[in-house]
């Protein structure tokens, strides 16, 4: 009978959290729906419903022995349970925030919280002690080291803490870098992917030692190694060298409008080793730094962003073509066309059929593409033409039939 009370009691302690909790993200989000996805945000919002409950447990314990005999076994259970819950949702906030978005970052918070919660269970039913043996048990010999399966997970299990800790910590120092708007966002880029490096680099070393690997052993590999990068990691290490290049001259950043061997599109991302450069049709390509070191690269917004385009037109011979020069400068009228310098019309030729103009314009948003520009435009050419009567010629062939008179 008291362990259903107690049951009860921590149920009812469960739906006061879950409730407290709900209150909390409610009123979290109608004020600050900005910072949500924040760390100490974010893990504070994990953790209002298991710490709530927690606490009203503790309460609750405590109430129980000071009236009660028997002791609060469920009530204790429930607790350990809510602490052990919290220590998970932590650990899956700093992988969240450690590891890049995506299928494997979701894959490895539900891995870990898989094995936290078996953790928990053996230690719950009291097996942990068997199944500590049981891995000590399977043991094999590499030169003269034993090694058995604990010392295997628990070396893992260490490396992962370190390299997640250093992933974590340079995902912090990367998003406050990325805040600073009074320094060059190429700077920006360039000092992140240095603390990331000189963080996992960190990471390895201290990791190493504290399962038991010598670093002198490392130096045995440091000739492999160099003959590696000498030839089957030449070209990795080729583009790694060449994007420190780019995001330190900052000769291209993020929007540029670039031409590179005939693709032509929008900078709107750079890595360590290639940038991805985004077409008109959403298609996007994955540019190896080494090309853009190496071959000629057209950056159509490096100093200025405005681009000039040209429309040809041809009008019928006998048109006036003053009159038709300044319609079309009118027809030139659209708010993504640059007042200034403003748009020029010029007499091309006196081609066959018709006599050719061109308008050419400064675009101020190239990135948006030239296709609906061009349309609106070339529709408000035709209607100016069609109200003042300057026609538009097609070709047309005359045939004559010669009668042989012999």
């Amino acid at each position: 009978m008291p362990g259903m009370i107690q049951l009860a009691l921590g149920l009812a302690c469960g739906v006061l959290g879950w409730l407290l909790s709900g209150y909390v993200y409610r009123h979290f989000y109608r004020t600050h729906p900005e910072r949500s996805e924040r760390f100490l945000p974010y893990i504070g919002l994990r953790l209002a419903m298991p710490l709530s409950t927690m606490l009203l447990l503790v309460i609750s314990i405590f109430t129980w022995k000071l009236l009660g005999t028997t002791p609060a076994k469920v009530l204790v259970t429930m607790a350990t349970l809510m602490f052990w819950l919290s220590v998970i949702r932590v650990i899956s906030a700093v992988l969240r925030q450690a590891l890049p978005r995506g299928r494997f970052e979701s894959g490895s918070e539900h891995f870990m919280a898989m094995v936290l919660w078996l953790l928990y269970a053996a230690w719950a039913t009291g097996i942990d002690a068997f199944v500590i043996e049981w891995m000590q048990s399977i043991a094999f010999t590499v030169g003269k080291t034993r090694l058995d399966l604990l010392m295997i997970i628990n070396a893992i299990l260490w490396v992962s803490i370190i390299v997640i800790g250093a992933l974590w910590v340079s995902r912090a120092i990367e998003s406050r870098l990325m805040r600073l708007k009074d320094l060059d966002l190429s700077l920006r880029i360039v000092f992140s992917k240095i603390a990331r490096t000189g963080l996992l680099v960190a990471a390895v070393l201290i990791a190493l030692p504290v399962v038991g690997i010598d670093l002198t052993v490392l130096s045995v590999f440091g000739g492999a190694l160099g003959v590696g990068l000498g030839f089957g990691l030449q070209k990795i290490a080729s583009n790694y060298v060449s994007g420190f290049i780019i995001l330190l001259d900052r000769s291209i950043r993020i929007g540029d409008r670039l031409e590179v061997e005939g693709r032509l599109g929008v900078v709107t991302k750079i890595t360590s080793r290639f940038i991805v450069l985004k077409s008109a049709d959403g298609s996007e390509a994955l540019v190896p730094n080494e090309v853009l070191i190496s071959s000629t690269v057209i950056n159509t917004s490096y100093s200025d962003k405005a681009i000039w385009t040209s429309l040809p037109i041809g009008v019928a011979y006998g048109t006036d073509l003053d009159l038709a020069l300044r319609l079309l400068k009118e027809a030139a009228d659209h708010p993504r066309v640059l007042k200034e310098p403003g748009p020029s019309a010029f007499v091309l030729e006196f081609a066959d059929s018709s006599i050719n103009l061109s308008l050419g314009v400064w675009v101020s948003d190239p990135e948006n593409g030239f296709l609906g520009l061009k349309s609106e435009i070339n529709l408000a050419i035709w209607r100016k033409f069609q109200e003042n009567g300057i026609q538009i010629p097609f070709p047309q062939r005359e045939i004559r039939i010669l009668k042989d008179e012999a």
